[in-house]
């Protein structure tokens, strides 16, 4: 139970994140979704689907963890791990979609 609120609540902020990034980024088409290392766009998608990306990602994943902690039992001793692997798994996501929103403005920033 408590790891689907870990994922819900995680799920919900990377919402309003990609919510907050979509007021900023209306006038674009476009946005980056991958880069080479020294900086420039490989390819673009659609705003929407940019931003949609990661939260759908990882309420997909999120929903799975949470189903395997729910219905399967942990391993003798690993109990106490579940838990810290389920926030572990959500601060991943978080820390992802802000690297790639910081990428993304930065991105624009210099286009200008």
């Amino acid at each position: 139970m408590t790891q689907a609120v870990v994922a819900i609540v995680a799920v919900v902020l990377l919402i309003a994140m990609s919510l907050r990034a979509d007021r900023h980024f209306r006038t674009e088409r476009r946005l980056p979704m991958q880069w080479w290392l020294d900086g420039s766009v490989t390819w673009t998608a659609p705003r929407v689907v940019a931003l949609a990306f990661t939260p759908i990602l990882s309420a997909i994943c999120l929903a799975a963890i949470a189903a395997l902690a729910t219905f399967l039992e942990p391993r003798a001793g690993q109990e106490h791990l579940v838990l810290p692997a389920s926030i572990l798994a959500a601060l991943v996501f978080l820390g992802v979609h802000a690297f790639h929103l910081w990428l993304i403005q930065r991105t624009m920033q210099r286009q200008r």
